[in-house]
């Protein structure tokens, strides 16, 4: 037994996806995106391979909020993304996939960021942010994990488990980490369950442009079959989960969207909300003063609002807000600011509770978040990034492996169900939601379990291609 690979070949595909409706992040709205999807082969000492695959949406408008063009940004990502497909197929070290993974983020990744700002690549005076990096780097990062799982028939859980990685978790963070007595002797694997998870209860993304009413309707909404009002969708799917998306900007507006959707919810069976508030809000008496109204004037959706989602700006460090206030009321989630787990530390120090987290900032950098976290006693939850196709599945997964809050956010089949059709044909309880929940059953246990999936489609020829596989 080997559990330890080196990396061979590497090939990388742009997929264009539109949306059905927008999809409101900030200021912005998104109506298409670029999947980055990749090909990624290992050997190991012995000559055996493998090849295993990863995809992540280039989620524009969330990974790097700015003034600048939309194209312009797109473009960026994608030569990024080209320059990483050369930089990991070069990745010449032999080690564990966690370590790969670990070491690609930490000592190259802010390199090739900082030369890629350099290189005037990047629009003007608008440098590649970190979270971006991360987002274009997850698509191998994932790919390398699956390549490994399926060389030896296990899944990338398992291979976070003894006998595959003896390595205790703090020997992938920081030297200071060996000081602190919470994580001594703590396994990568802690947080996992012992069994995951086969469905789980699917959390419905209520967006800020989201039609409420039949009044809101303007006739030019999609004849697509699939429903526009929340309540269709509700009824629908079965839903019991709904994620609220906020402005941060306007209180009284806020207010009433979650006193809407809560009336709305609550009278088809919906038991569980959660507000985000878009990361606009700089002062933690905006959020205190919305939850603190929703207390004495509905109390009942007070109750079924389970936690509130990264109010505050994406830059943690330099936007150290204290957020206690918040926390005592509800339990208080990173997510956009959760790059890796060294800012997952620093929230908790500032007073938030939980960790939200995302395979779109690699699989590595998940695991190690969700095992500093859970060690040190936070919540943990898994969102979206309305993951369509491939990337539905280690989203699922990652969920399903971990003890989350309650289920998983998935919201793929809300804003580009289209995207998912052929892949839909071998996971159907993956793209859509039956009584509230997605069903991973058709799952296999080889990487990630794709099954078969990453060939439905016609890739066509790859953006770029070196070595093996």
């Amino acid at each position: 037994m080997s559990a330890k690979v080196r990396i061979t070949g590497v090939a990388l595909w742009f997929l264009p996806v539109t949306t059905r409706v927008p999809l409101k992040f900030g200021t912005e709205a998104l109506t298409s995106v670029t999947c980055a999807r990749v090909r990624l082969t290992v050997e190991d000492a012995a000559g055996r391979t493998a090849t295993g695959w990863g995809e992540t949406p280039l989620s524009v408008q969330w990974v790097w909020p700015s003034a600048s063009p939309y194209a312009s940004r797109l473009e960026a990502l994608r030569l990024f993304t080209r320059m990483l497909a050369r930089a990991w197929v070069q990745f010449s070290d032999v080690a564990h996939p966690l370590r790969l993974g670990t070491d690609f983020s930490d000592l190259l990744l802010p390199r090739l960021c900082e030369d890629f700002n350099a290189s005037g690549l990047a629009p003007d005076s608008d440098p590649l942010p970190r979270l971006a990096a991360l987002v274009c780097s997850s698509p191998f990062d994932l790919a390398l994990h699956d390549a490994f799982g399926r060389l030896h028939g296990i899944s990338p859980f398992e291979a976070c488990r003894a006998p595959w990685l003896d390595q205790p978790l703090v020997e992938f963070l920081s030297p200071d980490s060996r000081k602190d007595p919470t994580l001594a002797g703590r396994p990568v694997s802690a947080p996992f369950l012992a069994t995951p998870r086969r469905r789980l209860e699917a959390w419905h993304l209520v967006g800020g442009l989201d039609p409420l009413h039949p009044e809101e309707l303007t006739g030019k909404e999609p004849q697509d079959g699939h429903p526009i009002l929340l309540a269709d969708w509700i009824r629908k799917d079965g839903l019991t989960c709904l994620k609220v998306k906020l402005r941060g900007n306007d209180a009284d507006w806020d207010f009433r969207r979650l006193v809407e959707v809560g009336g709305i919810g609550g009278s088809l069976g919906v038991s569980s909300f959660t507000a985000d508030f878009n990361c606009t809000v700089r002062d933690p008496s905006y959020v205190v003063d919305v939850l603190d109204r929703l207390e004495t004037d509905n109390p009942e959706i007070h109750r079924a609002l389970l936690y509130v989602e990264q109010p505050f700006p994406y830059d943690l460090e330099a936007n150290p807000i204290d957020v206690r206030a918040v926390s005592r009321r509800k339990p208080l989630y990173l997510d956009e600011s959760a790059h890796d787990w060294r800012l997952v530390q620093l929230g908790r120090e500032l007073g938030w509770t939980g960790v939200a987290l995302k395979t779109c900032k690699t699989f590595s950098g998940a695991i190690l978040s969700a095992g500093w976290a859970h060690t040190h006693g936070m919540g943990l939850m898994v969102q979206d990034l309305t993951n369509p196709m491939l990337a539905q599945v280690p989203h699922v997964q990652l969920a399903a492996n971990l003890p989350t809050l309650l289920g998983v956010e998935t919201n793929a089949m809300q804003f580009y169900p289209a995207a998912s059709e052929p892949e839909s044909r071998i996971h159907p309880g993956l793209y859509r939601r039956r009584d509230g929940c997605v069903d991973l059953s058709t799952l296999d246990g080889h990487g990630f379990g794709y099954a078969g999936v990453e060939s439905v489609r016609d890739l066509g020829e790859p953006d770029f291609c070196h070595g093996a596989g």
